[in-house]
């Protein structure tokens, strides 16, 4: 048992996310809805400036992982919100990591979140963005919760390049129709500042972003005895042509 914990820790140690090497492997697994939302949130937080005491929404924050990776790692307050987790369960895991004076866990739809105009210094997703924020006027109404000059940051799985109607022929086995929910880091930028309401700072692609999600499937299905798993199957035989994780971060108007 414990060679296998030692195994397991080895894999998802990786030079390019030091503090979330800290973190004990199997949480890590047993809190996944998806790509390591823990490295993502690191990821982000390297091009955020993130100040103790601050107040930040983690939106779409699934299991709390993630927020749990923020109160611990940078001394904020956390709303932990999520449409899908029972925010009971994410409570337990929150006292469990002895953060229940920073982490706050509620149920909230991203188009109807209720908090008043300017009450966070910062919002943050992982993960999650895509499924809300295609929208033309979501970023308007999002912008609206946070601060003059506040801080926008979200990491979404994204592509290099838009994908017109015909899906690569490499694809096509694994394509799903919400996939069209994938855009470019030029997409996301645009589709933030014809808005006038944020001014982007910085839209890329993680480095090795898709290798990174390909070795943490690769890890999981093992670990669950899923091995073979249609998307890590994908992630492979896309190669980083098309797919990796798109890292977008803003500052609100003044407005």
């Amino acid at each position: 048992m414990a060679t296998e914990s030692t195994d397991l820790r080895r894999a998802l140690e990786l030079s390019a996310y030091p503090r979330s090497a800290k973190y004990d492997p199997q949480w890590l697994i047993d809190t996944r809805m998806g790509p390591n939302s823990v490295w993502l949130m690191e990821s982000l937080c390297e091009v955020m400036s993130m100040q103790s005491g601050m107040r930040v929404l983690d939106m779409g924050c699934g299991m709390a992982a993630s927020s749990i990776f923020l109160a611990r790692e940078f001394d904020v307050e956390v709303w932990a919100c999520d449409l899908w987790i029972d925010p009971s369960e994410n409570w337990e895991r929150i006292c469990r990591a002895g953060l229940e004076r920073q982490v706050y866990p509620l149920k909230a739809d991203a188009r109807s979140l209720p908090f008043a105009r300017g009450f966070f210094d910062a919002s943050v997703s992982v993960d999650a963005y895509h499924y809300f924020g295609t929208d033309d006027l979501f970023i308007g109404c999002y912008a609206d919760l946070i601060k003059a000059e506040g801080q926008i940051g979200i990491v979404v799985p994204g592509l290099v390049a838009e994908i017109g109607e015909a899906v690569p022929s490499h694809l096509k086995p694994y394509w799903e129709w919400e996939f069209r929910s994938f855009h470019s880091a030029e997409w996301w930028r645009r589709h933030w500042e014809k808005t006038e309401r944020v001014r982007v700072e910085r839209a890329d692609m993680i480095p090795d972003g898709w290798r990174h999600w390909l070795l943490w499937n690769e890890v999981y299905d093992r670990q669950v005895g899923r091995e073979g798993h249609q998307e890590a199957k994908m992630l492979r035989a896309d190669d980083g042509r098309n797919f990796g994780f798109v890292r977008l971060t803003a500052r609100t108007s003044n407005a």
